[in-house]
């Protein structure tokens, strides 16, 4: 069998590592940054909040990645984390909520990152939130977000009801969308909610 070249999907070097037989069977992920574009991403050793966990910092690469994923709708760059995405949540009981897009938002960005994240991590989800604001958390400044009005709404509250949930952002700054979506299923009836995101802003 002719095993396929891979590349980095941040630099376009050639991969060391090439998909066999064997990682197909055993559904293994495959490799998709190089050693030296993962190390410029810096990973977070001690937990800042309590009950939510983060994995990297926002350095100047971690920036440039946000940017090409998500504003220049480069998708396939949702499989840059996949392994570590996998490693973390691949044996997690709660149920796993991704912070929604607003629909406008969406239709604009014409996918959702978050679930796009969790998808090529091969991390089973479910929707329970809807997004009431299509305002872009990111421009506002710290003041502004603290003072942001409800920003979600329980999409079926019996269906969390009792439930113990994690709720996965992308980047976690002042703690407004996270702790907005917690004290939406809180109040809808969910046992505990914890918080999972990529970054540490």
């Amino acid at each position: 069998m002719n095993k396929p070249i891979l590349n980095c999907l941040l630099c376009d070097r050639e991969l060391q590592q090439s998909i066999g037989w064997k990682e197909l069977l055993l559904k293994t992920l495959p490799q998709t940054i190089c050693p030296r574009c993962e190390q410029r991403f810096q990973r977070i050793e001690q937990q800042q909040e309590e009950g939510i966990v983060s994995l990297f910092h926002y350095n100047e690469a971690m920036k440039d990645y946000l940017h090409r994923y998500k504003f220049l709708h480069d998708i396939l760059l949702a499989k840059v984390f996949n392994k570590i995405l996998h490693e973390q949540l691949k044996n997690e009981t709660r149920v796993i909520i991704p912070i929604p897009m607003h629909p406008e938002n969406l239709r604009l960005r014409t996918f959702a990152h978050i679930d796009e994240l969790l998808k090529a991590a091969n991390i089973p989800f479910t929707h329970h939130l809807t997004k009431l604001s299509n305002e872009q958390q990111s421009l506002k400044t710290r003041e502004e977000r603290l003072q942001t009005p409800q920003l979600f709404e329980v999409i079926n509250p019996y269906a969390i009801k009792d439930k113990n949930l994690l709720v996965v952002d992308d980047i976690y700054t002042t703690g407004t969308t996270l702790n907005h979506a917690k004290k939406a299923l809180v109040e809808a009836g969910a046992k505990t909610v914890d918080g999972f995101t990529l970054i540490h802003g």
